[in-house]
Parts: C-alpha cells; sequence; structure tokens
C-alpha cells in the first residue's frame, strides 16, 4: 500500500490559483506594511520567496520581486507625501505623529547625520537595516527634500530591500523539500535578523 502523500496549503491548490491570489495580497500587505510600520513585510517577501522557488510556473521568483519592490515604494512614497502634508499643516497629522513615536531621538539624530555627510546612499541602508527606515524618512523630511528627491533615492532601496528578503526565502526554499518547512526557516530568519541589531544596541 502506498503511503498517503503529505498535504499542505501550498500543494491543495493549483500553482494557477495559487498566483492569482498570491500575487495581489502579497501587494497589498506590503503596500499596507510600508504606511503602518507593525505588518513584518520582510517575512511576506520570504515566505513567498519559497512559495514561488517551489513553483514549476516560469517567472514566479521574478513576478514575486516585481510585485514586493512596487509596493514597497508605492507605499514609502504615500507616506512620505502624507507626512510632508503633515509638516505644512499647521496642526500636523496622525501620519506624521506616528513617523515621530517610531523615530527616537538618538537614532533621528544619527540618521540626520548621515543623511547630511552621505545623501541618497543612507536611503537604500536604511531599508536594509531593522528599523533603519523610518528614522531617515523622517529625517528626509525635516531636512525638506521634495517627493521626487525622496522617490529617487528611495527605488533603488525597494529593489535591495525586496532582493534580500527573496533570498532569504530561496535559501529557506532550498533546504527543504515542503514549502511550509522553508517559510518556517524564512520567517525564523527575518525575525532573527530584526531582532538581533535591537538586542545589541540595548547591551551597548
Amino acid at each position: 500500500m502506498l503511503a498517503a502523500p503529505a498535504v499542505t496549503p501550498a500543494s491543495v491548490l493549483p500553482e494557477a490559483t495559487q498566483q492569482a491570489i498570491g500575487y495581489p495580497t502579497l501587494f497589498l500587505l506590503v503596500l499596507a506594511g510600508a504606511l503602518v510600520p507593525v505588518i513584518p513585510t520582510g517575512a511576506l517577501v520570504s515566505s513567498a520567496a519559497v512559495v514561488a522557488f517551489h513553483q514549476t510556473a516560469p517567472f514566479s521568483l521574478a513576478m514575486v520581486f516585481v510585485t514586493a519592490s512596487l509596493a514597497a515604494f508605492l507605499g514609502d512614497a504615500a507616506l512620505y507625501w502624507l507626512g510632508r502634508r503633515g509638516l505644512k499643516s499647521k496642526n500636523g497629522s496622525r501620519w506624521l505623529e506616528a513617523l515621530r513615536a517610531r523615530a527616537p531621538e538618538d537614532r533621528l539624530e544619527q540618521a540626520q547625520e548621515k543623511l547630511a555627510g552621505h545623501g541618497v546612499a543612507v536611503l537604500v541602508l536604511s531599508r536594509l537595516v531593522p528599523a533603519g527606515r523610518i528614522p531617515v524618512m523622517l529625517a528626509c523630511l525635516l531636512a525638506k527634500w521634495p517627493l521626487r528627491r525622496f522617490s529617487r533615492g528611495n527605488f533603488p532601496a525597494c529593489l535591495a530591500w525586496a532582493v534580500t528578503y527573496q533570498l532569504i526565502g530561496i535559501l529557506g526554499g532550498s533546504l527543504f523539500d515542503e514549502p511550509w518547512e522553508g517559510v518556517v526557516a524564512a520567517i525564523g530568519l527575518t525575525v532573527l535578523i530584526s531582532v538581533v541589531p535591537g538586542v545589541v544596541r540595548r547591551v551597548r
């Protein structure tokens, strides 16, 4: 008697259905995560990359990259635009206050110093450093960078961010036969990456 094959969520739905549901969902979640920085967007991209790695359809990984980077770029642009509106308003805005609440004074001062010294290059690094995006974005706002200048630097930052977390997902997917195992490994690795810098700062 043959053993029953393991049934996982990724094997229940056909690939075409997974893609039809997965890409729009990934786009919306990454977009929302850029606007409300509490959604673990890095883990989402890594998980999507694991699933794409195990699919046979061509360009699955490329679609994850395009979807994630575009959603991150548009979300950042929208948040920056809302922040600029808050700066111009006499009463500010809840978006600007949310940015200030997530940018401690010491982190903001460091971001302003680095931005003054290195300019656009700091934006690329800020996307790759856990909890680095918001202080640098706020520093750009306080420096009165126009949206066009911010977007010009943020575009390669979003591309680098999407590549980094997609590589984590590919690594997780290549280590395990079942997609769900790779997803668990990718999520664990992204959580570890996000937690370690904070622990190091507290120890210091």
